[in-house]
């Protein structure tokens, strides 16, 4: 009797042990408690309703049979799922759709940071020709035309006025309110013990110190926000192309893409090349093509077998279950 209480003491204080260990860098991840809006858009169950019903609304495009929601899917982790996007296959350099989710919180976005607020990148894909390509002021006079969107316009901003400012800044409302579940790491940030496996730990572990990955994959959303050259095969300059050259830091960098959530069967990357975890991560262990422009977070290290796939367990664990979205009826 004694042996055995002896050996529940010992384990509780391992436990507790082990979960001091984690505590420091399980706070710099905790979930935040509301969602951030600029004071020009205030965030309004009625401008979120109106943004919803737009994102899924196919007249948004010229043909009338491409919605937001074509690229940003509910039931693909709010992507498409595709190597290519819809409409990109002629591009020189085509890049992977990324998610919508967290969006509340990106200081910069799009794969090369060309739009810095929410408001602005909605119209993008909207006026982009290979994309949605449509022109504002003829959505504008083309949503006038629809009767059911008058009262989802006056209860979103008052009176029944539409431009394209409010177009975007509903559409813009909507993407705030989606934000990633809650998942298994989450509840182990939250003081749950038995929320994640030692694999998922150990995993943790590594992320923060053998392998690194915090360094770019920080915060509760697992990204800086800050762009990169982590050294692809790829002739896309990303954010290089909006910089002068002198800044070479810059070519070749991309948007640091968040962990959460992240598309099961891939593809992964900004140019869809890789279609595993276990790649992802082989590539960052080789360091990437080395080039002036590498940012200095790429460095070389080895992992084992087993530490490769503790790390892919702890990415797997920032997945939450797929967001409940109730499809919005469509104004005519």
């Amino acid at each position: 009797m004694r042996i055995s209480s002896l050996f529940v003491f010992l384990s509780v204080v391992l436990a507790i042990q082990a979960a001091d260990s984690f505590a420091s860098e399980l706070e710099a991840f905790k979930r935040p408690e509301g969602i951030p809006a600029p004071y020009t858009n205030p965030l309004t169950v009625e401008k979120a309703a109106l943004g919803k019903t737009l994102f899924f609304d196919p007249r948004l495009s010229r043909n009338q049979e491409m919605s937001c929601a074509t690229c940003h899917a509910p039931d693909k982790r709010w992507s498409d799922g595709r190597k290519i996007p819809l409409g990109s296959e002629s591009l020189l350099n085509p890049r992977r759709t990324p998610s919508v989710l967290n969006s509340a919180w990106l200081t910069s976005l799009m794969w090369d940071g060309r739009a810095d607020t929410l408001e602005s990148q909605a119209v993008l894909p909207i006026t982009t020709q290979h994309e949605m390509n449509y022109d504002m002021s003829e959505l504008t006079t083309r949503l006038e035309d629809v009767e059911g969107y008058y009262p989802l316009f006056k209860a979103a901003f008052g009176d029944e006025v539409i431009n394209q400012q409010r177009i975007s800044e509903a559409l813009a409302s909507f993407q705030r309110t989606l934000v990633s579940a809650p998942s298994a790491f989450d509840r182990w940030v939250e003081g749950d013990e038995y929320a994640v496996s030692e694999s998922v730990k150990r995993g943790f572990a590594l992320f923060n110190e053998k392998a690194k990955c915090v360094a770019c994959h920080a915060s509760w959303r697992f990204t800086d926000d800050s762009f990169h050259d982590i050294g692809l095969n790829s002739n896309d300059l990303g954010k290089g192309a909006l910089v002068p050259p002198q800044i070479i830091i810059m070519q070749h960098a991309f948007k640091t893409p968040s962990l959460r959530d992240l598309p099961e069967n891939g593809p992964f990357m900004h140019d869809a090349s890789m279609n595993t975890l276990e790649e992802v991560i082989k590539h960052y262990e080789k360091g990437g093509i080395q080039r002036e422009s590498l940012s200095p977070e790429m460095k070389p290290f080895k992992l084992t077998e087993t530490e490769r796939d503790d790390l892919i367990a702890f990415i797997n664990s920032l997945t939450g279950p797929v967001l409940g979205i109730k499809f919005p009826d469509i104004p005519e």
